[in-house]
Formats: C-alpha cells, structure tokens, sequence
C-alpha cells in the first residue's frame, strides 16, 4: 500500500518510479481522486460540528422560552441529520475507491535496482561453486527420479496434472531436506520456528498482496478461506495491526509448511517434472524489524539462503531482479539460481524479498521508535530458505550416479540414518 501523503507531497517522483517498473502514470488520478474524498470528508465535518452547535443551541433557547427558535433548531437539526447519512455513505465509497486503486499499484524499486522489462535484464551479482563435471550425459531429475521413488502418474491419477507420489527413499530425502534447512535457520542463523495455520482469512492474503490482484494465483475454499500459497503470508501477518516494541528487532521468523498454488499465471511452465507444483515443501524466513536495519537484514536473509546451498556442495548463482521482474509487493528482489546439469541452466530456488512499508500499511503493523510520540510502520523482508522440492530437483541431478543411483550429500546422510545412496526401486 502506498502513503497517500507522499503522493501529495512529490506526485512526479512517484510516477516517475511507477515507469521505472512499467506503470502507466497515475498521480493525477489518484489526487483528483484524493481531493474529492476530502472534499466529502471536510464537509461531513462540518456538518457534524454544524449538528453538534444547534443541538446545544436548542437547549439554550427552551431555557429561555424562545419557543418559536427552538423549533427552527429543531427543523436545521431534523436537516442535518437527513444529510449525514448521504455524506457518510460518499466517503465510505470514495475512500474505498482510493483504498482499491492505491492497492492495485506494484510497490515502488529502491534507486538501486536496475531498470529492465524481464529476466533477461536481470543482473547477475556472484556465483558460488563449479558445476561438477560428468564423465556421462547428465540426465534431468523427470529422467532419474521415477526409478527412486518420484512418482509423477500415481500424483495424477490421485489429484490431476502437477502433484507427485514420493516413496521409499525418495519420500525421506526429501523429509531430510526439509529438516536439514530448518535446523540450519534457527540453530545458525537466529530465526525461530513457528508452525502457523496453512489456512488464511482474505485479509491476510490482502495484507502480504496476493489480494486482491492474484486471487486466481490462490485456491480458496468454499467458507472463504484461502490455502497460504507460502508461509510468509501466515508469518508476516503474525504481526498485523500491532504495536511491537523496537527491543524485539529484528524479529525473524521460519517455518517448513506444505504450500499451495493454482499456477493460474504459469500455465505451460514446467509442466514436466517436480519444478513447478501445485503443492510443495518450503522453508519460508520473514524478518520485521525497523527502516535502518532493512539493507543488513536482507544481506543476511540472502546469506541464510545460500548457506544451505553451500552445505550440500550445490552450485548456484546470485541474481538482482529489475524492475520489470519483480514481484507485486518487492522493493528489491535478489533471486538464488541452483545449477541444474540436467537442464544446463542455473533455475530459481529462492527468491529474497525486501519490501520496505508496503506490507506494513496493508496490515498496519508499526512500532514507535525510541524517543518519538508517534509510530511507524515496520519493513517486511521474505525469502526461501529453501524450496523443499526444488532443492531435491537440484541434489538428484547434481549426485547422480551413471548406474542410475543417487549419492546422498553428506551433511544429509545423518537424516537418513546413514543412507549414503539412492537406490533404483527393484
């Protein structure tokens, strides 16, 4: 959401940043629009105040035995409060009317993200690890994982298209990984684990921004409630409509949730494999903390995620979205791409997300800083620590074996109960 007051105050610099990202201008809109819901509101006021004064004035004057005026405040009042319905229900509908069109808007780049209409503007920042070099033709994981225990036909049969069966060996990797990356956040890296509800009322979708643009994005239930599409939605709103106290930042949370997604935008995307599913495992991080601490909470968010990257030996590269590329509700954005050798190519498995205030106002969520009477709102960072799924894409085809075995990582195999291998299912 988008403070009103600083379109006021600067409307060209907020069109301005709007173009960075591709949005048409829309200041002079949004201020007509501004004005006329306070015009509205000025003179709900003053008849209000107008209301208030007579109906005082009414009671002088039978004290004076002025009937004959009491009975013309008497009729002003009777008028006023015919009007006051018509006036309110104006400035409900024009504030909702601004309300809906400042919720529609993308969040505004910070100065440093690069300006680019898509992906291929994306800038890459750092890479970590060489990719292994194979002495046969490295095969993608939908090539190996039906032999260990990754099955694609029995998920369709049971739920349709992007739902997979796991099995065996193949089921407790991926119960390992899980695990592996929940640990290493909250015994490393300071976030505490939360289990929060995987169910979700429409304002909380509305206070991260999926709602109400990505509703299609989402699967809802039949007494509206919504499936979290990620756990940062249920975590972030852990603290909407909250005062927190500045001693508790920044406040750092995770959690390992199954996650749900009607993939109504990435139709045809990875239709073929464990990628892309409608639903999935993932290790979410939120932090809430205060504006000075953004910058070194998303580098240290960023840092989280690779960690786990780097503990199971998986190359992978760092990406700084453009303006173009980023999310709804992102200020900043910097994608982590796992090498996948099957593919050839580098594929997102985290993406690390700094979004200022824009969270914050949607859910109200603020803190009063120290020596100051009044409050301000939090910034909200998000991110992977990891894609369950994806990172088990990533260690099946990194480990593969030519025999058609799997190695497992070796800070895994204490998840495993030693399991060193995975092994074709006879």
């Amino acid at each position: 959401m988008h403070d009103i007051r600083s379109i006021r105050d600067n409307p060209e610099a907020f069109d301005t940043a709007l173009a960075r990202r591709g949005v048409e201008a829309s200041s002079t809109a949004i201020l007509a629009l501004d004005a006329k819901r306070r015009e509205v509101t000025t003179e709900l006021q003053v008849v209000q105040s107008r209301r208030n004064d007579v109906s005082k004035a009414i009671g002088q004057a039978m004290g004076q035995g002025d009937k004959d005026k009491a009975e013309a405040l008497k009729a002003e009042v009777a008028d006023l409060k015919q009007k006051m319905p018509e006036l309110e229900e104006q400035d409900r509908q024009l504030s909702a009317e601004l309300e809906a069109v400042l919720a529609a808007i993308p969040n505004l780049p910070a100065e440093d993200v690069p300006e680019g209409a898509d992906e291929d503007d994306n800038v890459e920042v750092s890479r970590w690890g060489d990719p292994r070099a194979f002495d046969f033709e490295a095969k993608e994981h939908a090539d190996i994982g039906p032999a260990l225990g990754m099955d694609f036909e029995t998920g369709a049969s049971i739920s349709g298209a992007r739902f997979t069966f796991l099995r065996g060996g193949m089921a407790r990797l991926h119960r390992a990984l899980g695990q592996f990356m929940l640990d290493r956040q909250t015994g490393d890296n300071g976030y505490r684990e939360c289990a929060p509800p995987l169910l979700v009322r429409s304002e909380s979708l509305y206070g991260t921004g999926q709602l109400p643009k990505f509703a299609e994005d989402n699967f809802r239930t039949t007494d509206d409630r919504w499936l979290i599409p990620t756990a940062e939605v249920s975590l972030t709103n852990a603290v909407r409509e909250q005062i927190l106290d500045e001693s508790d930042f920044p406040l750092r949370m995770t959690a390992l949730t199954p996650c749900f997604r009607s993939e109504a935008g990435a139709a045809g995307k990875d239709t073929r494999g464990f990628i892309r599913q409608h639903q999935f495992e993932k290790v979410e991080l939120v932090s809430i903390c205060r504006p000075e601490e953004a910058q070194a909470e998303h580098d240290h968010m960023v840092a989280s995620a690779v960690g786990v990257l780097e503990a199971l030996e998986l190359p992978y590269r760092k990406m700084l979205l453009c303006t173009g590329d980023m999310g709804f509700g992102a200020r900043k954005t910097f994608d982590v791409e796992v090498w996948l050798p099957g593919q050839g190519a580098y594929r997102e498995i985290s993406s690390i997300s700094w979004c200022g205030d824009f969270q914050a106002r949607r859910m109200d969520a603020r803190y009063k800083p120290e020596g100051e009477k009044k409050t301000a709102f939090v910034h909200t960072l998000n991110g992977s620590g990891l894609a369950v799924g994806r990172t088990l894409v990533a260690v099946l085809e990194n480990y593969q074996q030519a025999d058609g075995s799997v190695t497992i990582p070796q800070v895994l195999q204490p998840y495993m109960g030693g399991i060193e291998r995975l092994e074709p299912l006879a």
